[in-house]
């Protein structure tokens, strides 16, 4: 592996911590746990766990196209995969930071569309970065579902 390939890499790493920054520094806290929750939510150390994975896989597969594919067929791709990490940070400002449930939904609709849209352009590049990216898809698909539930729960108690 080239030091250009190591750099490459290392650049992936640095977007996915940058993406995933807001989410330690805008914690849970009290506020998140004095909501109402649906039965199936998980306990609160198997987010961090989850994330750190899927953002291990999600630098790999973007440093996997970037690497892959010539610099004009990974342009489009790699801007999409780009959007879907600031939907992906922006998310914990808005559900913890800004405590909008109903936003921080929105965005993860926006979110799940450019996780999908990034798997079909990923796909005919490197399909296996493609593939790598469907456990962050159901993951968010996942968060999705939790995200409306703890909004439509406490909808009545003023959570936006």
């Amino acid at each position: 592996m080239s030091l250009h390939d190591v750099l490459g890499f290392m650049t992936f790493i640095v977007a996915c911590a940058a993406a995933a920054a807001p989410g330690m520094k805008f914690r849970p806290g009290v506020w998140y746990a004095a909501l109402r929750k649906p039965a199936w939510t998980p306990p609160d150390w198997v987010f961090p766990v989850v994330w750190t994975v899927l953002y291990f896989m999600i630098a790999i597969a973007g440093w996997l196209v970037w690497t892959g594919a010539g610099s004009q067929d990974a342009a489009l791709p790699l801007v999409v995969f780009g959007l879907q990490l600031v939907f992906n940070a922006l998310w914990s400002a808005l559900f913890f930071g800004l405590r909008l449930p109903g936003y921080a939904f929105a965005d993860l609709l926006l979110l799940w569309l450019t996780i999908l849209a990034t798997i079909l352009l990923f796909l005919p590049l490197h399909p296996v970065a493609a593939w790598m990216l469907l456990p962050y898809l159901l993951w968010v698909a996942f968060a999705g579902a939790l995200n409306f539930a703890i909004w439509r729960l406490n909808r009545a108690g003023g959570v936006a």
